[in-house]
């Protein structure tokens, strides 16, 4: 946890603020990922 986000988990379970930054940050990665998987899918059925 805090390799990745440079907070430590009990920080994260205590501050609703950095729990709110840290999940819309992974919430913007998954659906990034998403995007890219989708446009990858779509050229290789072309």
């Amino acid at each position: 946890m805090y390799s990745a986000h440079g907070v430590g988990y009990e920080t994260y379970c205590r501050k609703h603020e950095i729990r709110m930054r840290i999940e819309k940050s992974r919430q913007q990665d998954y659906l990034k990922s998403q995007r890219m998987i989708a446009d990858i899918g779509r050229k290789l059925r072309i």
